[in-house]
């Protein structure tokens, strides 16, 4: 690493021991791949099952209370912040723990659940909690988790890690701008309706999709 101080991160210390546990795993030395993770677990406070597949590059920032269950998949330059918990829905001996594609940035304290998939550079919000896939370059805020953000096309970092998972967009904020930008179309027809016949608005608000968080302009005409 560039920086010699990584080499002392916890989050470093627990990969390095998940991929010696996973070969042990994989060549049916189970009981010793599960020692070898406990001491692991104990060392670093990262909860890694030495089942779990984990790609390149895979980075676990301040590494304190980071669980990934038994059949969870990480693909590469995949990073996670502390308190992120990738864990299973149910006992079933199949698949049971999600799958993260390339890329994906998780924030502290985010829970994905059960078998789902979660698409290439997604980037999931702290705390949120994520039960159901998310298609490739979107941004997943709240509980239970939704998509806020759906543009695609987003560069990965040239280092393969980013670590820009605070510029989430604010799903409250924009509902709050988005209903002042409603009142303010209702309240100029409203002046219309008393000093004039109304016109005909086919201005939808600009805050967001009229779909998403506000009904349809034409639906407020056939009320009045």
């Amino acid at each position: 690493m560039g920086n010699p101080q990584g080499r002392t991160y916890p989050g470093v210390h627990a990969i390095l021991t998940h991929r010696l546990a996973h070969r042990l795993w994989l060549a049916g030395w189970r009981f010793p791949a599960r020692l070898l993770s406990f001491v692991g677990r104990t060392l670093t406070n990262v909860d890694i099952h030495p089942g779990a597949t984990i790609g390149r590059r895979f980075f676990i920032d301040h590494g304190a209370c980071v669980v990934i269950g038994e059949t969870a998949e990480v693909g590469d330059d995949v990073t996670l912040y502390h308190g992120v918990t990738l864990g299973g829905t149910s006992w079933n001996k199949g698949k049971r723990h999600p799958t993260l594609a390339d890329g994906v940035v998780v924030g502290a304290g985010a829970k994905i659940l059960g078998p789902i998939s979660i698409g290439e550079r997604v980037r999931v919000g702290a705390n949120s909690v994520v039960v159901k896939d998310v298609p490739a370059d979107r941004t997943v805020v709240g509980v239970p988790g939704r998509i806020v953000d759906t543009r695609v096309g987003t560069a990965r970092p040239a280092n393969g890690i980013s670590l820009d998972h605070n510029l989430m967009p604010d799903p409250v904020a924009k509902s709050i701008a988005c209903l002042i930008e409603r009142i303010e179309i209702l309240e100029r027809e409203l002046a219309e309706v008393r000093h004039e016949p109304p016109t005909d608005h086919s201005g939808e608000c600009n805050t967001c999709s009229a779909g998403d968080l506000c009904c349809e302009h034409e639906s407020m005409h056939a009320v009045n």
